[in-house]
């Protein structure tokens, strides 16, 4: 975003968390009961990107009923989180899920989980709830098994990117996203 221009001057905060869920505590507060402290209350924060739910849907139960349960819940979690920032002025984009198939802890043999994890990403492609969308599963999954990491981006657990794959997903974000075409030069804050 540094050669564009437009978005030379853009900020990024990233507020993610380890072992972070959308809808409840885990390794920390969920994101969505954190919202408020993380990105309402970040002076100057102008956007969004979620880029959670892998752990909401890894740590529900591998049943059916537990996934749909899951999956509309994480529906709801965003569209609060997206509403809430809006009524803050900020614009807000969903980023979709990368895979984990492989996980000893997510991936389940009936496929469950990652039925949940397509669906949810989905609902992010068809543009609900957000803004936009950001293609993250696409970037970083393997072509010959999309229900897996893409192995140059895996730490080993099948869960986890290494740098390489973070990078990937750096570069699939579009910079248009962040652009102030509508403010004057004074006003860019960076």
């Amino acid at each position: 975003m540094e050669a564009d221009q437009d978005t030379a001057r853009v900020a990024i905060v990233n507020q993610g968390v380890g072992g972070n869920r959308v809808l409840r505590d885990g390794v920390g507060a969920g994101a969505r009961s954190r919202v408020g402290r993380d990105v309402l209350g970040c002076s100057g924060a102008r956007w969004l990107v979620v880029f959670a739910g892998v752990n909401d849907i890894g740590t529900a139960e591998a049943t059916e009923t537990a996934q749909k349960q899951v999956a509309a819940e994480l529906v709801d979690g965003y569209e609060d989180i997206a509403r809430r920032a809006r009524a803050a002025g900020l614009r807000v984009y969903g980023a979709t899920l990368a895979p984990f198939g492989g996980n000893a802890d997510y991936d389940d043999p009936a496929g469950l989980r990652e039925a949940t994890r397509r669906a949810v990403n989905d609902w992010i492609r068809a543009g609900n709830g957000f803004d936009a969308g950001i293609d993250f599963d696409r970037a970083v999954r393997d072509p010959a098994d999309p229900g897996r990491l893409l192995p140059a981006f895996d730490v080993g657990d099948h869960l986890h990117l290494n740098p390489a794959g973070y990078a990937t997903l750096a570069d699939a974000v579009p910079a248009r996203l962040f652009r102030y075409p509508h403010l004057p030069e004074s006003k860019v804050s960076g």
